[in-house]
């Protein structure tokens, strides 16, 4: 009820107190949060908007939030980050002059979707992710050369979690990582081979 009746003058408000707060606690967050002011506006309402969804529709929000998640990975989005985000928000709603049980609420939520995120991100966060986050063709050999023959098509082209999954070389081609998609496709149409099967990606690689 209180998201719902916060004013069109109140959100941006609120909006930017959470931002000063939390840039405050971790600057760090800075470098991530590069956007236009309307775009962290919008990214603020989104967690609102999450905030009551998870009280509606809580299996159907986990789904999503993992799929949040999966993309945080190709972000590079420190773990880090989450909790002072979750404080700076439980600040700026204290400071509002809320009453105990509904800023206990949202605190509750957005502590609930942190630790998803997070679950999801730590999950996710394969060598091969991390490789492509720094676009070092040589950081994915390394990352690649500890995954067997039969497993190089999988780590490749898809990282699961739950139920979501996000392709790696995908993400990469789209995050502009192109040094290590190029070594990512060289990968695949390698042919491989051990004592009773041979191993060639291009299959798979049209198939995702």
């Amino acid at each position: 009820r209180f998201i719902r009746n916060l004013s069109e003058e109140s959100i941006p408000r609120l909006c930017r107190d959470v931002y000063k707060r939390f840039f405050e606690q971790a600057p760090s967050g800075q470098n991530y949060f590069k956007q236009s002011t309307t775009r962290l506006y919008f990214i603020a309402s989104k967690v609102m908007e999450m905030c009551m969804e998870i009280y509606k529709r809580p299996r159907e929000l986990m789904e999503d939030i993992s799929a949040l998640g999966l993309r945080h990975v190709g972000y590079g989005i420190p773990t880090e980050l989450f909790m002072p985000f979750v404080e700076a928000w439980s600040q700026a709603i204290y400071a509002m002059n809320v009453d105990e049980k509904t800023a206990a609420s949202i605190r509750w939520s957005l502590t609930l979707i942190s630790k998803s995120l997070i679950r999801t991100i730590v999950e996710g966060s394969t060598l091969v992710m991390k490789a492509i986050n720094t676009n070092s063709a040589l950081k994915f050999h390394k990352a690649i050369s500890v995954t067997s023959r039969k497993k190089r098509e999988q780590e490749l082209l898809r990282v699961t979690v739950g139920t979501q999954s996000i392709s790696p070389l995908l993400w990469a081609i789209q995050n502009g990582s192109f040094q290590v998609a190029r070594a990512m496709i060289a990968d695949l149409l390698t042919i491989r081979a051990d004592r009773d099967n041979y191993y060639y990606g291009c299959d798979d690689l049209f198939r995702r």
